[in-house]
């Protein structure tokens, strides 16, 4: 029986998990937004209210206190500085969990953990990394004036048929198939 044992274990031994919560906790602090399991939300949430909490008291314990769970100066400064400001009127309530989709490889409820008071404001979810690659290709193309190149004919009709010409497992499928 499981009496007064509270949290969940996330399938992790403890260092483990507290290495993923405080992980979580720092992704939350930083991008004011994450994308994660509705279970690791849950937990992380009380992980990032304790911080915010203690950013409000601003005492030098509060920050040791702070720095013993975020192992990191220069985000636990931006906690006391900059996000715990924000939250000085409010009593707690400083994160909120937006349900999501399921997840398409082991349909795993997926949520929204983001901060309520936000000094930015965020459109869209996380970039994926081909967003990010497709932003600076669009970006370098914008950046570069365009010139005209002159190709011959001949170095036309190359790249088309290089581009047309059909791949090895393509052929090898029309054998098969007799067809494409």
């Amino acid at each position: 029986m499981r009496h007064k044992i509270a949290g969940n274990r996330l399938s992790r031994n403890q260092s483990l998990r507290k290495a993923t919560l405080r992980d979580l906790a720092k992704a939350t602090l930083i991008d004011q937004r994450i994308c994660t399991t509705r279970a690791k939300a849950k937990e992380a949430r009380k992980l990032v209210e304790k911080l915010i909490t203690l950013g409000k008291k601003d005492t030098l314990a509060a920050r040791r206190s702070a720095f013993a769970i975020l192992c990191d100066h220069t985000l636990v400064s931006t906690l006391f500085n900059e996000t715990a400001p924000r939250f000085k009127n409010r009593m707690g309530g400083y994160t909120r969990i937006i349900p999501l989709n399921n997840r398409l490889g082991d349909n795993a409820i997926m949520v929204f953990l983001e901060l309520t008071e936000k000094d930015r404001v965020i459109i869209s979810g996380q970039k994926t990394k081909n967003q990010e690659k497709e932003d600076k290709v669009v970006e370098e193309a914008q950046a570069k004036p365009v010139a005209k190149a002159e190709h011959s004919k001949a170095e036309l009709k190359a790249s088309t048929k290089a581009a047309t010409k059909p791949t090895a497992a393509k052929k090898m499928f029309q054998r098969k198939t007799g067809g494409e």
